[in-house]
């Protein structure tokens, strides 16, 4: 009897993860590639461009566990063993940064956050070596571990006098000054370091803040308050930490997620943002609506293959034969990351 007990709990179980999990739709737009599967959580991709041989560029994506990583594949979706970076504990989000000046050497650097350390890590590319010393800490002086629990971060190099800086969100925070932006500087040795510049982001209170990107060359940063809706900042942190918009509230299934930054020139483009329980990503345009460049209305809501993505990067560059216009990069909830032609993914918008 007890073994049929758990048979039948078994089977109830099963029935209600497949129920929750939502649908993927039979006219959803398919993945040129899947990569391999990392070891324990995909959650968040960056892609580094090669500029001597773009077809060797390379995808950063997270491994989201207390004995996590730092995954790297190639445009065919492998694993390149030799740069993958293990023991992270529990790193969330990853960006990338490319030809920024630091201590007078022109580098890349790839950065995420150690969620159980409260750890920035900051790794130089392609080799995918450290250069912060064994980690930078973050949100010093909050009370409480959870205020310090690392999720998001985005990167932005401000172009008008080359600073670089990294703006670090965290699983849990206040309902003002969430996001917290740090200057990256290196010493003599070439070890990063960071120097808190200011805080800032207003946040709802309902669930949580991870999905950040920037829009260095229009100057903003946007970030997910999930479940509520989209909110957009200056990135300059001397042009004030005024709320310039917040959006996309009425447009989501549930949560906000990953959002990437399209562009089609030096002021137009598109804002995409993952519909997570949608299995869908809506897109904005990046110059605003009607003359309007803080009103940002749904303009598009295309379904994908993902299964529940957080996290997204896109690039307008070409890569290869198989991306003329681009790629686009999604996190899927199998352990694995999704390439997609960009003209797929936003077909006549960009016709």
């Amino acid at each position: 009897m007890r073994e049929k007990i758990s048979i039948a709990i078994g089977l109830s179980l099963l029935f209600f993860a497949c129920e929750s999990q939502p649908e993927i739709k039979a006219d959803a737009v398919k993945p040129v590639v899947i990569t391999e599967q990392v070891k324990y959580d995909t959650d968040d991709p960056a892609i580094w461009i090669n500029s001597n041989n773009p077809n060797k560029s390379l995808i950063i994506g997270t491994d989201k566990n207390e004995d996590g990583g730092l995954f790297v594949f190639d445009l065919e979706g492998k694993i390149v063993a030799e740069k993958v970076v293990s023991g992270l504990k529990r790193p969330n989000n990853v960006d990338v940064l490319q030809n920024i000046s630091l201590g007078g050497d022109t580098m890349d650097i790839a950065v995420t956050g150690e969620r159980m350390t409260h750890n920035m890590r900051v790794f130089s590319l392609p080799d995918m070596k450290p250069i912060d010393n064994g980690g930078i800490p973050m949100f010093e002086g909050e009370e409480g571990v959870d205020f310090r629990d690392l999720m998001g971060v985005a990167l932005y190099h401000r172009k008008a006098d080359g600073k670089v800086f990294a703006i670090m969100g965290r699983k849990t925070g206040p309902l003002s000054e969430y996001l917290w932006q740090y200057e990256l500087t290196v010493d003599s040795l070439g070890i990063v370091k960071t120097d808190l510049v200011r805080k800032f982001g207003q946040f709802s209170g309902r669930k949580e803040i991870e999905a950040i990107a920037v829009d260095a060359e229009m100057g903003y940063i946007y970030y997910s308050d999930e479940t509520v809706g989209i909110r957009k900042y200056y990135a300059d942190p001397e042009k004030g930490n005024e709320e310039l918009a917040f959006f996309g509230q009425n447009d989501f299934k549930e949560d906000h997620e990953g959002i990437s930054i399209f562009k089609t020139g030096a002021d137009k483009g598109f804002i995409i943002v993952s519909d997570q329980q949608d299995n869908a990503f809506n897109i904005y345009r990046r110059e605003g609506d009607n003359g309007q460049k803080h009103k940002h209305q749904l303009i598009k809501k295309v379904y994908v293959s993902t299964m529940e993505s957080d996290g997204s990067e896109v690039t307008q560059l070409p890569l290869s034969n198989e991306y003329p216009k681009g790629l686009f990069v999604a996190m899927s909830d199998d352990k694995t990351f999704q390439y997609y032609r960009v003209e797929d993914l936003l077909g006549d918008l960009i016709k």
